[in-house]
């Protein structure tokens, strides 16, 4: 498997990394590391994450670093990062 991430999914990361930056750059880079070990465990077991709570009958899995949600799909052979979700933020309607 190889791990993808979508245009908005990337930009959103980028996003949530230059807010932590903001306040704290060796936490922006210590949660990017933490960040990347979890995602790259994907790869191997890509049905490891549990299916969202909100939208149980959805492909999409999500993994958690928090206070961020990684939502992401498996399409053949990769892993596609298709959302990078703030905890705080409900989840209503799934535009991925």
């Amino acid at each position: 498997m190889k791990l993808r991430f979508t245009t908005s999914a990337r930009t959103e990361f980028l996003a949530a990394f230059k807010t932590i930056c903001r306040e704290n750059p060796t936490a922006a880079q210590a949660y990017f590391q933490r960040a990347k070990h979890v995602l790259q465990r994907l790869e191997p077991f890509p049905y490891s994450g549990r299916s969202l709570p909100e939208f149980p009958d959805l492909p999409h899995r999500e993994v958690i670093v928090p206070p961020y949600r990684f939502i992401y799909r498996v399409s053949d052979d990769t892993v596609w990062v298709v959302a990078v979700w703030h905890g705080a933020r409900l989840l209503a309607n799934p535009e991925f």
